[in-house]
């Protein structure tokens, strides 16, 4: 049976998965974690994986860290344009999630994240030589940004290939550290993107920066910074990784499609992660075009907010909130927290609307603090909702459904950004306060209220 997902999953390896291989140096033979397990070779895993998925989730959101920089340095690219620009890793990273998520028992962890951090270099250097020349074009861009969807979908691999060197007890500590810290990776891109973008890099400073209306911009940085520490991840993990020998049969795996609860969990992770994800990559944008250089307000006002400078808090809150509710949701269960997420981003969607035609600067604080407050409440559901599965669903089903929630919910940058590109965003705010409330609802029907047919 495959895992995949982003905390709690509890995964055992049947003894009828472990099969016979050939002898092999980077394998560990007769594993099984809920008999002999060897604590050391679990967290060494676990530590360089982790360390692997920063980088991966930098990689997934490099654009946005870029984005915003692209016509200040001479390209000359659409409101919609750099909105479909910062989409695309979400439309890859799904896609990509979703051949992921059957990697783990077919290549081994070692090869899983070796090949992983090694794929990672492609967009790294592609954006490193793309943003030097100006005139490069805006379908070789849109292809850099597709690429950029490797690091987000090599999270489905990621999640359960950790999950097969810890026993149950322990799985839900070692997948909250991992996918909290790694989804950390959204954020550090994005805060030092601004700052690295500010001066010549030690060693780098042959490579004359692009220049702006205000001061020289080094945007080439943010796209280089990471290779060192790519190369260093590839290294570790073809040297100190081990593989254990698991199998799984696909077709014990599809069923999860005929039990009702996978397709209503999709909907809930959609409303958090979805949202979450979707909207930490156009945050950024988001400001940018509602309250920055690029907003109406450019016309009569000076010293307004650098959208690049806010980018990062978004994801850093949510992904912080994910790991520390954790403990919360053990406790309470998942289900009132997932009804807390919808209830509290429905409000603070709705409350961002009457921010988002301002007319004064002066009104950007208010449009700040409920969007970080929606990240805030994205955070409590993505914890909720993968401790509802394994609670709510057959143990061969929930690691199937993890898997597929979490490739359906890392279509949310694609999703708003292009729906940021085709309709206005009072619009597109609306809609995500009525599907939050639509999903609160059907939590509270389904899982949350007093005798629920599935609590979790």
């Amino acid at each position: 049976m495959i895992f995949s997902g982003n905390i709690r999953v509890n995964y055992t390896i049947p003894r009828g998965d472990i099969v016979s291989t050939s002898p092999s140096h980077h394998l560990i033979e007769n594993w099984d974690p809920e008999e002999n397990w060897d604590s050391g070779i679990a967290w060494r895993t676990l530590t360089i994986s982790t360390f692997s998925m920063i980088i991966a989730f930098c990689v997934w959101f490099l654009v946005s860290a870029i984005a915003p920089k692209l016509n200040a340095i001479g390209f000359h690219l659409t409101k919609s344009q750099l909105y479909w620009l910062t989409a695309m890793p979400g439309l890859s990273g799904g896609f990509i999630r979703l051949v992921y998520m059957f990697l783990p028992p077919v290549i081994g962890t070692r090869r899983l994240v070796g090949y992983s951090s090694l794929l990672y270099l492609i967009p790294m250097l592609g954006w490193f030589f793309a943003v030097q020349n100006t005139s490069t074009g805006y379908g070789t861009l849109l292809l850099l940004a597709f690429l950029c969807g490797v690091g987000g979908g090599s999270f489905s691999g990621y999640m359960p290939s950790t999950g097969y060197f810890f026993p149950k007890s322990k799985q839900g500590t070692a997948l909250g550290v991992q996918a909290g810290i790694g989804n950390l990776g959204m954020s550090i891109v994005q805060l030092l993107g601004p700052w690295l973008m500010g001066f010549g890099l030690l060693g780098l400073t042959w490579i004359a920066p692009q220049h702006t209306a205000g001061s020289p911009l080094w945007v080439h940085n943010i796209a280089i910074v990471f290779v060192p520490w790519t190369i260093l991840a590839t290294i570790l993990a073809f040297t100190m990784l081990k593989d254990v020998p698991v199998k799984a049969n696909f077709r014990r795996q599809i069923d999860i499609f005929t039990n009702p609860d996978t397709w209503i969990m999709t909907l809930m992770y959609v409303m958090t992660f979805g949202l979450f994800s979707g909207f930490s990559a156009q945050f950024g944008l988001l400001i940018e075009n509602t309250y920055g250089n690029s907003s109406n307000l450019a016309h009569g006002f000076s010293n307004l907010p650098a959208g690049a400078s806010y980018a990062f808090l978004g994801p850093l809150i949510g992904s912080l909130v994910r790991v520390v509710w954790g403990p919360l949701c053990d406790r309470f269960g998942g289900a009132i927290w997932t009804l807390v997420s919808g209830i509290g981003m429905a409000l603070t969607f709705g409350f961002c609307v009457f921010f988002l035609n301002p007319t004064s600067p002066s009104q950007f604080g208010y449009f700040l603090w409920g969007m970080l407050t929606m990240f805030f409440f994205s955070g409590i559901g993505n914890a909720g909702t993968f401790k509802q599965m394994p609670m709510i669903m057959p143990a061969r089903q929930a690691g199937g459904a993890i898997g597929f929630t979490a490739a359906i919910g890392c279509f949310g940058p694609f999703v708003v950004g292009v729906a940021l590109s085709s309709m206005s965003a009072v619009a597109w705010f609306w809609i995500c306060t009525v599907f939050c409330i639509v999903c609160s609802i059907i939590c509270w029907i389904r899982y949350a209220r007093p005798g629920a047919p599935c609590p979790g």
